[in-house]
């Protein structure tokens, strides 16, 4: 069966022409007449049209990997620390780079890989001596952070590409995308078994002790306390607890730091690395602590 139909509907309902937008007004006409009278849509059908009608209005830099969580191979890699790369990462596709991954040269497939074991006497499997990372590798696609999501969806579709690097305006790496990342922005998350657990929070005393990955909308659900902070009538573009550190101090702090927050809340970094924050104690004013 043909998809074309599939994206001529995505293309419509996300697009920007005037009947682009009468298409997303009716919509959402409906899907709220059906939230408030009857049962016709289910609660995540509803999620998943709204998600749909916003679609369109994202860019690739909203929906991609931060180049600090980014797992790629050096294309020099020993074959046997690529496995156990590939072991840890637990991903099926890694970009691979020469020298930094500001030069990247394509993605390589764990099938691949897999591809080059060789059977021995007793069921044993080795890697063939010969093999090299450069000769597994495939095409990757290159796009700009400010992209339509929408766009790259279907540039992935067409090319049969699973996985993007974001390219900043100086050829540097941004992101990488995935195209799970993106279809998780209509349907939601795709949960599977080596997804790591989200971020949570415990209480110790009069403090919570937080991973720094921790997003912000997720500590406010679970605390009650919004921790957002505005630049003049703007919020500042941030979403993880670590990041409002990082912005709040101007820098990387070190382990042991105090970082006050403009609202009282006092951050103390307990675990961190040259690179980022790991882990938080985040106290908050004595006046909230106390509601």
């Amino acid at each position: 069966m043909s998809d074309q139909p599939l994206k001529w509907l995505i293309q419509k309902l996300t697009g920007q022409t005037t009947e682009a937008t009468a298409i997303r007004e009716s919509l959402e006409e409906v899907i709220e007449e059906s939230d408030r009278e009857s049962p016709a849509l289910s609660a995540q059908e509803r999620v998943m049209l709204g998600n749909l009608l916003t679609f369109g209005e994202l860019k690739v830099r909203d929906v991609m990997v931060p180049r600090a969580q980014i797992v790629a191979a050096d294309e020099n890699i020993p074959l046997g620390d690529l496995l156990k790369l590939f072991h840890e990462a637990q991903h099926s596709r890694l970009p691979v780079y020469r020298e930094t991954l500001d030069d990247p040269t394509g993605l390589i497939h764990v099938k691949d890989v897999m591809g080059l074991l060789q059977p021995e006497a007793g069921g044993a499997y080795c890697l063939s001596p010969n093999a090299r990372v450069t000769s597994l590798r495939r095409p990757i696609l290159f796009v700009p952070p400010s992209m339509r999501a929408l766009d790259l969806l279907l540039k992935m579709q067409a090319t049969h590409t699973h996985l993007s690097l974001v390219i900043d305006e100086y050829g540097g790496t941004d992101g990488l995308v995935s195209i799970e990342d993106i279809i998780e922005e209509i349907v939601g998350d795709i949960a599977d078994e080596h997804d790591e657990v989200a971020p949570t929070l415990k209480l110790d005393g009069n403090s919570y002790v937080v991973d720094a990955r921790m997003d912000l909308d997720d500590f406010r659900n679970q605390t009650g306390h919004d921790l957002m902070v505005e630049d003049g009538d703007e919020v500042r573009d941030i979403d993880s607890l670590g990041g409002l550190v990082t912005s709040l101090l101007g820098r990387v702090p070190q382990r042991g730091e105090i970082v006050p927050h403009p609202d009282g809340t006092e951050f103390q970094v307990t675990e961190a690395d040259p690179r980022r924050v790991k882990k938080l104690r985040v106290t908050l004013p004595k006046s909230r602590a106390t509601e």
